[in-house]
């Protein structure tokens, strides 16, 4: 029995299989279109069978310099080194506090109050 993680991997793997022959046989042989009912010039078709993945991938790069310059735009300096082993030898040198032991809780004041009169 397959997973269904493997089924959907199957599935991807076949959906990319059959796109890349049919970009494979459209770059080469355009003229297999017409036996689908789809009449264009050779050259066009060609052309666009190349643009369009180059404009995916060239917007997919931009896309990726975009997210990489917000992250960098939006992320907070880091401290500087000085700081951070200033730090650390502080806490090398001082020595670790000794345990308090925990304090007796007081006895609650009681207070007397008067009685209350029974009617």
């Amino acid at each position: 029995m397959v997973s269904k993680d493997q089924g959907i991997g199957g599935a991807i793997l076949v959906v990319c299989v059959v796109v890349a022959l049919l970009y494979i046989v459209t770059l080469f042989y355009p003229s297999w279109l017409s036996f689908i009912g789809l009449n264009f010039a050779a050259g066009t078709v060609q052309f666009w069978v190349i643009a369009v993945p180059v404009l995916v991938a060239f917007v997919a790069i931009l896309f990726i310099g975009a997210w990489i310059g917000w992250t960098m735009a939006t992320t907070p300096p880091p401290k500087p080194i000085e700081e951070i082993t200033t730090e650390i030898e502080d806490k090398k040198v001082e020595p670790a506090p000794e345990p308090v032991a925990p304090a007796a809780p007081e006895p609650a004041a009681t207070e007397d109050k008067p009685a209350k009169k029974k009617k």
